[in-house]
């Protein structure tokens, strides 16, 4: 009889895109080691920016040594433990967020690089993954107060969406921008008091006439004429919070013309503030913990993406998706678990 197999996705070559440089790979299961565990994975979260940047070798902090695993965010249901494991016992669910632990169907790693969720679902995959990247950044890095004025690029996107109803939560006044009737309805019903559609309004124009008090905080993922808005827009001691810079992915960053930054911060003592969730691991725990909890308690929601991907055939389509800009809310592939043969 054969041993039991699952598959996973190895990126084998630099390629332009994801899909170009992955293929899907079958690989022996194996027993737990000491201090190890081995997971059945149910669903994983996308992150088609950063996918699409490993596929490149283009992600400065890390360093990839070609054929390489893929994913990042995994959950499922623990099936074996190794020695010294008394953390985790069969049938427990366990979570990842460590590089390599997330496009595959099983998972065998210390117990260290998962924690525990109170169930293996959709949920909790998106609240341990992109929620603690939002609560981190409102907290760590923008330094979100009561009271304050805060605007969300991207506001319908799996991050975005999170961050919107925690600013809320924090008691801010929120400002989402979004493309489209849609996206822009969808955020104003987790409660932000003003949704700025990027695609028939001008971000800059709106801000100047509607907040000119300006922007305590900002959150920008998108670059571009969005940031430059947002920048333009920060109050006195404002912080304009970079997550990312979607628009400039195919590689070719717009070439700006104008005065340094320095020229629009200083007198007004604000910040631009990089935020990287993977140099803030001290605090992933504690915020995990209350992102879990506020979930229970149904003061938070997790959307998912209409358009379903599943099986790990369903990751390059699910990367696809959310590269498109037609999400909306959280994309995840549901994976079927492959049987013994």
């Amino acid at each position: 009889m054969m041993s039991e197999t699952y598959r996973a996705i190895r990126l084998t070559r630099i390629a332009p895109s994801f899909r170009e440089g992955s293929e899907i790979v079958e690989l022996p299961l194996t027993a737990p080691g000491p201090g190890e565990i081995r997971v059945r994975n149910l669903h994983c979260g996308v992150n088609a920016i950063f996918d699409t940047q490993i596929a490149r070798n283009a992600v400065d902090y890390v360093k990839i040594a070609l054929p390489t695993f893929t994913g990042v965010e995994a959950i499922g249901t623990v099936e074996a433990v190794g020695a010294d494991v008394t953390d985790y016992a069969p049938g427990d669910a366990a979570v990842t967020v460590r590089f390599t632990g997330g496009y595959r169907e099983a998972n065998v790693g210390a117990a260290v690089q998962f924690a525990k969720a109170p169930a293996a679902t959709r949920e909790y995959l998106a609240l341990a993954s992109t929620g603690v990247s939002a609560l981190v950044a409102l907290e760590r890095i923008g330094e979100l107060k009561e009271g304050e004025t805060i605007a969300i690029s991207a506001a319908a996107g799996g991050l975005g969406h999170l961050l919107v109803q925690l600013a809320v939560l924090k008691g801010a006044r929120v400002i989402g921008v979004a493309g489209g009737p849609a996206k822009c309805a969808f955020v104003a019903s987790l409660g932000a008091e003003r949704v700025i559609d990027y695609k028939s309004e001008d971000v800059d124009t709106v801000l100047a006439a509607e907040y000119p008090g300006g922007l305590d905080v900002a959150v920008d993922t998108v670059s571009g004429a969005i940031f430059d808005a947002f920048l333009t827009h920060l109050a006195n001691h404002g912080r304009l919070v970079v997550g990312g810079a979607a628009s400039d992915l195919e590689g070719k960053p717009e070439v700006v013309t104008g005065p340094r930054i320095a020229h629009t911060i200083y007198y007004k003592g604000a910040s631009v503030r990089g935020f990287m969730n993977g140099l803030l691991t001290p605090y992933w725990a504690e915020a995990r913990e209350r992102l879990f909890a506020l979930y229970a308690e149904g003061k938070l929601k997790v959307h998912f993406d209409d358009e379903p991907h599943t099986g790990i055939e369903g990751v390059f389509g699910a990367v696809e998706r959310l590269l498109s800009g037609r999400s909306m809310g959280k994309v995840v592939v549901d994976l079927t678990p492959k049987q013994a043969i």
